[in-house]
């Protein structure tokens, strides 16, 4: 009698430009499927109202992170406005080692270097239905206005070349809508032929 072949672990890295509800979407799914784990990040910037530590990011020294780039522990980091955010390999060995699929809310950069890293990551990319429903998203969060949001409007068209390559696209309308699109990336990824052993399994 022979048993399936375990199914290979995936790396879902989901990106997206400021203000396209990415967070919101990780959020729902991992709530809703199984054998989904989030990658929590080390970082070397302080904690913020409300966040604790192992929960949000592990939130470590500049001293420490340089160790750990030393010492190649890090599957992947970038440095933003003078803070270093990184993704430690222990985490994702863990992760897999509970036959965990694991879930990056990551930016491109980190996106490409995982890619280097690991066979199976899948890229994902979070986009508004358009630049103008992008534009009043920012404006009703109330975080930016005139020069400095025209700013980031233009860094997320940056952002958006920049990730072109990326597998997937999941168009942000309603989140519901959205949820759904992602959900189907997931689930059509571990359903692949490659992803599964078939000799294996009619040996």
């Amino acid at each position: 009698m022979h048993t399936p072949a375990q199914r290979e672990q995936l790396l879902f890295v989901i990106s997206a430009p400021s203000g396209c509800g990415k967070t919101t979407l990780c959020r729902e799914v991992l709530s809703s499927m199984p054998d989904l784990e989030f990658s929590i990040s080390h970082t070397t910037r302080p904690p913020r109202a409300g966040e604790t530590d192992g929960t949000n990011y592990f939130f470590i020294s500049a001293e420490q992170f340089q160790e750990k780039l030393d010492c190649g522990e890090m599957a992947e980091w970038t440095e933003i406005y003078g803070n270093r955010y990184g993704t430690a390999r222990r985490t994702i060995d863990e992760l897999f080692s509970r036959g965990c699929d694991v879930l990056f809310d990551i930016d491109e950069p980190g996106a490409r270097q995982l890619k280097g890293a690991y066979p199976n990551v899948v890229t994902v990319l979070v986009l508004p239905p358009s630049m103008e429903t992008l534009r009043r998203r920012l404006i009703e969060r109330g975080t930016e206005a005139g020069a400095a949001l025209e700013r980031r409007l233009q860094r997320a068209a940056q952002e958006i070349e920049a990730m072109r390559w990326y597998d997937f696209v999941v168009v942000n309308d309603t989140i519901p809508e959205a949820v759904d699109r992602l959900r189907s990336v997931i689930i059509a990824e571990r359903c692949r032929r490659n992803r599964r052993s078939i000799e294996d399994l009619l040996a």
